[in-house]
């Protein structure tokens, strides 16, 4: 071609630039050479297609090669009766979400203590994540695994609605989720979600690392979670109003937290409803500072 007469490509045959064997002579100098495919092979695999240049590339020669290659893959293995390093302590998790649909929307609320063992690692977590306009998701479990699940759910979403122009149904997205958590059941990840939102009325759907998914009325997740169960089993009903039912969600966190020793500090809320003016979800966000742990200020 052209390009190849310009740059005289067929005058210097790229093989020169490789490493060449007659350079050596009759020299007996162990130089190993391997392909990617054969740790054994010794020639130089080129093509008449493209001026001689080698089909495969050459690994750098290893120290006392030979031996290296016969040795068989299992002696790379770690023994069957070897230690495993012990953590020095359980980095138990613990906290305290609930969701419950009511006459006016759906709440959602959930404490602030990031806990890690018996140290408060942040006591200033959000744990309610709007994920798109009608759905917003309490988590619960690792804090790691949590955040990276929230942010593959919010790309998915965003993604299925530029493909096809509306945005997926809440029990879809539940649905969604389970399915890409269930092939990591039996495994130490440790998610769990609740989606509150409104889509085509009230929706919390409960979906967890295994890959449960159940849906209901009111759910409570965490450490702290029977605690709050007690509370809301007693005080909720449908014909809450706003007040009545934001001020319910609040005491069964605080009343969680006096008992859980992994939740604490703040108290966040989310009050999902729909505009009948507009017909958009709205979220009413109520951030509660009622401090959890003896104390009794309350703002």
């Amino acid at each position: 071609m052209a390009l190849e007469d310009v740059c005289s490509f067929k005058e210097r045959p790229v093989q020169h630039k490789w490493f060449s064997f007659s350079s050596l002579g009759d020299a007996a100098i162990p130089f190993p050479t391997s392909d990617c495919y054969n740790l054994r092979c010794s020639r130089l695999e080129t093509s008449e297609n493209n001026c001689g240049v080698p089909l495969h590339f050459f690994i750098p020669p290893l120290p006392h090669s030979s031996s290296f290659i016969n040795t068989p893959l299992s002696s790379f293995c770690p023994p069957k009766n070897s230690m495993t390093v012990q953590k020095p302590f359980r980095l138990a998790h613990g906290t305290t979400t609930l969701g419950f649909i009511f006459q006016g929307g759906v709440i959602a609320a959930a404490d602030t203590r990031a806990s890690a063992g018996g140290l408060v690692a942040c006591p200033a977590v959000h744990k309610i994540t709007p994920i798109h306009s009608h759905l917003v998701v309490t988590s619960s479990g690792s804090g790691a695994d949590c955040m990276l699940w929230e942010r593959i759910l919010i790309r998915e979403i965003r993604l299925y609605q530029l493909r096809h122009g509306h945005r997926l149904s809440i029990r879809a997205t539940a649905k969604l989720l389970s399915s890409m958590l269930h092939p990591f059941k039996g495994t130490e990840m440790c998610v769990a979600l609740t989606l509150c939102g409104w889509d085509n009325g009230p929706k919390l759907i409960y979906v967890c690392s295994d890959g449960a998914r159940l849906q209901g009325d009111v759910f409570s997740v965490g450490s702290g979670s029977p605690y709050a169960y007690g509370v809301l089993d007693r005080e909720l009903r449908w014909s809450l109003s706003k007040g009545e039912a934001i001020s319910l969600a609040r005491e069964a966190v605080f009343r969680a937290t006096h008992r859980d020793a992994y939740s604490g500090n703040n108290v966040d809320l989310f009050h999902i409803t729909k505009s009948l003016e507009s017909g958009n979800v709205l979220f009413d966000v109520v951030h509660q500072s009622r401090k959890s742990k003896r104390g009794k200020n309350k703002s």
